[in-house]
């Protein structure tokens, strides 16, 4: 675990994706109404498709051996798989006086700053939460969980993966939205890239707190 302007970012490596969100429910269960209890999770998955709360099966079109878990974050279904940097935000809104909205927008602002390096000019689009680069194909996808004032679940960045699960699912139940990825721009190893982002994102929450 490092400490990023005394922000807990933890890098827990290629794990289940079950196993971690049982976690995050335990956390946010437990947590004690404090801003130390704060923390960043940096995460790979093995591959998997998540179907949020408002998900409909329609999006699911030939799934094949890749199973499909139910969850209870906001969104329709997405893909995660290895090389997708995944960031977990286990936060408290609700001490911090920062609504989902606005840090929904700090997440798509932070993935937006963090692409720039790469030559990647990114924006989020006010229709469909997420980060999508020109040409409309997009590279983050985000959702959401709050409960008694705290978040879980939270965003992942497409880095260097193997993009063609996604052809399986409409992405976010968004019919025939293409893919991108950091590799396409520049090399970039998924652990690098998640710890930038936790910089960045640092930054953004305590200036929001700071006002």
């Amino acid at each position: 675990m490092m400490q990023v302007q005394g922000l807990p970012v933890v890098s827990l490596g290629l794990r289940d994706y079950r196993e971690i969100w049982q976690a995050m429910l335990d956390y946010t269960q437990k947590r004690c109404r404090s801003p130390e209890d704060d923390v960043l999770w940096l995460v790979q998955h093995p591959p998997i498709f998540t179907q949020g709360l408002a998900g409909k099966a329609e999006h699911l079109l030939a799934t094949g051996d890749i199973p499909v878990v139910h969850i209870d974050r906001g969104g329709q279904v997405t893909y995660h798989g290895p090389g997708q940097a995944v960031i977990y935000l286990l936060l408290d809104i609700k001490s911090a006086d920062i609504g989902i909205r606005p840090l929904v927008s700090m997440i798509e602002q932070t993935t937006i700053d963090s692409l720039k390096p790469y030559g990647i000019q990114a924006a989020a689009r006010a229709d469909a939460p997420g980060v999508y680069v020109a040409d409309g194909r997009k590279i983050a996808s985000l959702g959401l969980k709050v409960s008694r004032g705290c978040t879980y679940h939270g965003v992942a960045v497409n880095v260097d993966m193997d993009l063609s699960p996604f052809t399986r699912i409409n992405p976010c139940g968004l019919q025939g939205m293409k893919m991108a990825q950091i590799r396409e721009w520049a090399a970039v190893e998924t652990e690098d890239f998640s710890q930038q982002w936790a910089a960045h994102f640092v930054r953004h929450w305590f200036a929001a707190q700071a006002g």
